[in-house]
């Protein structure tokens, strides 16, 4: 492939990854909103996920461009803003141990299935980048593909709350999603670390 053919294959790519990011972000305020009007942990905590979604994407757009230094700083700023929601969401399970009341399970499981249609959505666009926009595009078209597993549990934890008519089951499967939040906060941060220190290895700075 010849420079201008890559430089080709960027451009587009880039035009993938924000639009990806603005689907997720869009989302992510469709989902935090009614997750809130109804009492749902599992629907706030998968906000969340689509929080991380932006970011990663938002990332892969950033990494295109810009240096090394500047792109390890962003990658931090989002990684902490990914914890923003989840710590919301752990908020809202803790409020629902002492009375774990069922979410609207219509409400849980229409939201559910929009998700389900962003993020195949997402998986779409982004699977025609998996092999040429290296590991970040590759990470990132899985978890959109990923998180469809996500949204399909969370409907299926929708149909269990309407059998059994408590709360426990929400409560449950949001507690695994902030988990996943978190570890996938810390990831991003991880990633962001590893390219700090190659910028100053790079730059000639000593390394502590």
């Amino acid at each position: 492939m010849d420079s201008t053919q890559d430089a080709a294959v960027v451009k587009r790519l880039r035009r993938a990854v924000l639009l990806v990011a603005g689907l997720n972000f869009g989302y992510f305020f469709v989902e935090f909103g009614i997750a809130l009007a109804i009492g749902s942990v599992s629907l706030l905590a998968d906000s969340v996920d689509f929080l991380e979604d932006t970011s990663v994407n938002l990332l892969i757009a950033i990494a295109l461009g810009l240096p090394l230094a500047k792109r390890a700083l962003a990658g931090k700023a989002m990684g902490l803003i990914i914890l923003l929601p989840a710590a919301a969401a752990a908020w809202k399970l803790v409020e629902k141990f002492g009375q774990p009341t069922p979410p609207d399970v219509l409400s849980l499981c229409l939201t559910a299935g929009g998700a389900v249609l962003v993020n195949l959505t997402c998986s779409i666009i982004l699977a025609r980048f998996r092999d040429h926009g290296g590991s970040m595009s590759t990470a990132a078209f899985l978890a959109a593909r990923n998180d469809v597993i996500v949204n399909v549990a969370i409907i299926v934890m929708g149909f269990i709350t309407l059998w059994t008519g408590s709360g426990w089951p929400d409560i449950v499967l949001g507690a695994i999603i902030i988990l996943l939040a978190a570890w996938a906060a810390h990831e991003v941060w991880e990633v962001a670390e590893e390219e700090q220190l190659a910028a100053k290895a790079l730059a000639g700075e000593e390394i502590d």
